[in-house]
């Protein structure tokens, strides 16, 4: 008896990742920060919730990722990434540098507003008392998201496959992306870079790269 081939999830193309963020940016979802590290930087869920505070270098804009949150046998935890290949210093472009100071601000006033309550991890995604959000709390969050912003659902690691496009249509470097990409040849990153976005959507993304204030 033949065992049915698993489906291929497909991907959410750059205009679908662009409407998510923007709506999700515009109802000021708390995970929005988080939306963005996943699809412009194509970090692993676990990867972003165990984002230290201290991994994190806005005026260089960059970070180091060698940690993640993950549940196993029931218990939450916070450790090592499991090979040394996933161990990276990105760099980050301006959508990302933008998202982190809206969540590095909400998280500095969340951590005043509850006081002695307050349950310092040094995680940059936190829920109210500053301990680490659930991965499957966050995989809902996300769900919930793609409804309110009318775009085909996906599971989150199936995001990860826009990022490469994203940065296309983000007017990424070549050598910065293949950094981001985590690419070991500039060749692989370059067959990416056949690819062509609109000049609205290009702009789009832009406009989300700015600062809320503006």
């Amino acid at each position: 008896m033949s065992v049915p081939r698993k489906r291929k999830v497909k991907p959410w193309t750059v205009d679908e990742a662009r409407t998510f963020l923007e709506s999700a940016r515009t109802r000021r979802d708390p995970m929005y920060p988080a939306y963005v590290l996943v699809l412009v930087l194509g970090l692993r869920l676990g990867e972003v919730l165990g984002l230290r505070r201290e991994d994190v270098d806005l005026d260089r804009a960059e970070m180091t990722i060698g940690r993640q949150i993950q549940r196993v046998n029931g218990k939450l935890l916070h450790r090592e990434t499991k090979t040394h290949a996933s161990d990276a210093t990105l760099p980050f472009p301006d959508i990302v540098t933008a998202a982190l100071q809206v969540r590095l601000a909400d998280h500095r006033a969340a951590r005043a507003e509850t006081g002695e309550g307050w349950h310092e991890t040094g995680l940059v995604f936190t829920i109210a008392s500053g301990r680490p959000i659930e991965p499957s709390n966050f995989r809902r969050s996300f769900a919930n998201a793609c409804a309110k912003a009318k775009v085909r659902k996906v599971h989150v690691h199936a995001t990860r496959k826009t990022c490469a496009s994203l940065l296309v249509a983000l007017d990424i470097h070549p050598r910065v992306a293949m950094q981001i990409l985590r690419h070991s040849q500039i060749s692989v990153t370059m067959n990416i870079y056949s690819e062509v976005s609109s000049e609205e959507t290009r702009n789009a993304l832009k406009r989300l790269g700015d600062h809320l204030e503006s």
